[in-house]
């Protein structure tokens, strides 16, 4: 089974999964963890097609399944563009497959914490 993966090692609050990628690994080890970029091209999507990234303004790990769940941020530049963004795009080409997105909250202070969160957050998936 394959889980996407999104996170940008350069940028601290877009890391953080980067950072629980060995952990979940071990954790995990039924499961490939494929580190995806919002901005390639991507072939094929996985099933189920479940997501794990980041998502600011959330305090605890969430499960989303459906974009109305996020709020639009505007776009300035071309660096503007994310994993939100490139899904509604997706979705209005009618590409986009059912999908399930383990969202993160970008600030804390003990990353490891979300470990179990995101465990059991992804179990009614993977089992």
């Amino acid at each position: 089974m394959d889980i996407w993966l999104f996170g940008n090692p350069d940028y601290a609050p877009d890391a953080l999964l980067l950072q629980l990628l060995p952990e979940l690994k071990k954790r995990l080890p039924g499961v490939s963890f494929v580190v995806k970029d919002p901005n390639d091209e991507w072939d094929g999507f996985p099933d189920p097609f479940i997501i794990l990234d980041t998502v600011q303004g959330i305090k605890e790990v969430t499960v989303f399944t459906d974009l109305n769940q996020f709020q639009s941020t505007p776009r300035v530049t071309v660096h503007d563009f994310d994993l939100g963004m490139k899904l509604k795009w997706l979705q209005k080409l009618k590409k986009l497959p059912p999908f399930v997105i383990v969202g993160v909250p970008q600030q804390t202070n003990d990353a490891r914490a979300f470990i179990k969160q995101i465990l059991l957050a992804l179990n009614p998936f993977i089992s």
